[in-house]
């Protein structure tokens, strides 16, 4: 143990985490052990062995790991909030796209994505995977941004060459052209906390060509894939009549070589999966992104997370700004929760809803899944914490459990009650 290591210290407080998508491991009074960005776990009594290192005092205010958002669009953080009475396809016409164009004026993208970086450092956020633009100059300013935030992420130049408007669609060649030298460049910058990640936009944006092309560069580069599955029932019958040869709107990836156990992948949504498509995905360790207030701000529906998760697949949680109109994921993890009771109720009373326990699983440990071990304070995780002052929520109560602190931190608070962040073991404030 390097007992002078800036990144090996303790937190003192309250402490929460998950166990597994079931169960929260709570202590009132514990210290959180960092070693070299390393968690050596949650001691109720402080080991001899930690005594030397420094201690953050935190007592009276509740440490959590920091949350991860699965699936987040950097160029839309511009519009949230607005064109919430559109569907999805309508939506991505009238907003999207226009919006998106935009990037290829560099001095625009760096005001924008200077903006949405700085919300999501002083956020809840401590990983993330974010979807660029189609721009290779913009999205390497997006990423050089996030380096310099100190969070974790990966970010991608999305890729599509049909059904776009002529100012921002590309050809096949050139868009796998412009990726490849995008790669080299990312590269060649050797970040430290910026990875690169393979955005086709979805099947309706993108011909086979050039998921083939990309699904090559994949296995060359040895970088993983995101994209969106089974988000919009318009969409679904779109991809139908797009791609008559699939047995399922996955099996346009897996045929193109994107959607492969070898190959890391995140798909976004998954709300109208059937069960040709869910054996698909858990045959592939494909990691669904459950994005509930974008699928409920666009009318797409609400995925049967639960049912997902007992059948073992695997799952994070998302913002998805803009069709979600925040990056908060405190407000991710109340949309998750509320989404899956309105399933329960009105369509599929079989899939019970997620209760806190199961949406806080899903914003931490289920996404951090994709960083290897991240999203726990458990011994040999990667330690993201966030120290936040719950108790500055009003309340007479002087007798709430630790668990009934957390749940009401998710349901009453917001970003100010987050009084410090670390992201493997770095402070960022």
């Amino acid at each position: 143990m390097n007992e002078t290591h800036e990144n090996s210290f303790v937190l003192h407080g309250s402490v929460i985490y998950s166990k597994n998508a079931k169960e929260l491991c709570a202590f009132e009074d514990a210290y959180a052990v960092c070693i070299n960005g390393i968690s050596a776990g949650v001691f109720e009594k402080l080991p001899e062995a930690y005594r030397p290192l420094p201690v953050v005092e935190t007592k009276g205010k509740l440490i959590m790991p920091g949350l991860v958002d699965l699936h987040i669009h950097a160029p839309q953080y511009s519009f949230r909030g607005t064109g919430m009475d559109m569907e999805l396809l309508p939506w991505l016409n009238t907003y999207v796209f226009p919006e998106e164009a935009k990037y290829s004026d560099l001095s625009y993208a760096e005001k924008a994505y200077r903006l949405f970086t700085d919300d999501l450092r002083q956020g809840a956020t401590a990983r993330a995977c974010i979807f660029a633009t189609s721009h290779k100059e913009a999205t390497l300013r997006l990423m050089e941004m996030l380096e310099e935030s100190g969070l974790e992420t990966f970010a991608g130049k999305v890729n599509m060459d049909r059904n776009v408007p002529d100012d921002y669609v590309e050809d096949t060649g050139e868009s796998l052209k412009q990726t490849k030298e995008w790669l080299d460049a990312v590269n060649q910058a050797a970040f430290r906390r910026t990875r690169p990640i393979l955005t086709p936009r979805f099947t309706p944006s993108c011909t086979r060509a050039l998921m083939t092309g990309l699904a090559e560069l994949a296995k060359e580069y040895g970088v993983p894939v995101q994209s969106h599955l089974s988000e919009n029932p318009s969409e679904i019958e779109w991809v139908k009549k797009l791609e008559p040869d699939i047995s399922c709107y996955a099996d346009s990836y897996k045929q193109s070589g994107l959607m492969e156990k070898d190959i890391p992948c995140i798909m976004a949504h998954c709300v109208w999966s059937d069960d040709t498509e869910t054996a698909m995905l858990k045959e592939n360790n494909v990691l669904i992104a459950h994005s509930p207030e974008s699928n409920i701000n666009l009318c797409s529906g609400a995925a049967p997370m639960t049912k997902y998760l007992e059948l073992g697949l695997k799952a994070g949680l998302a913002s998805d700004v803009a069709g979600g109109s925040t990056s908060s994921m405190f407000s991710a993890i109340r949309a998750a929760i509320h989404a899956s009771k309105l399933r329960f109720r009105l369509y599929e009373e079989t899939v019970r809803p997620l209760t806190f326990a199961g949406a806080f699983y899903l914003a931490t440990k289920g996404g951090g899944a994709f960083w290897g071990r991240a999203g726990s304070l458990e011994e040999g995780y990667l330690f993201d914490a966030l120290i936040i002052d719950d108790m500055a929520i009003p309340t007479a109560r002087e007798d709430l459990t630790v668990s009934e602190r957390a749940e009401r931190m998710v349901y009453l608070g917001d970003e100010r009650q987050i009084k410090g962040k670390y992201v493997s073991g770095r402070r960022l404030f």
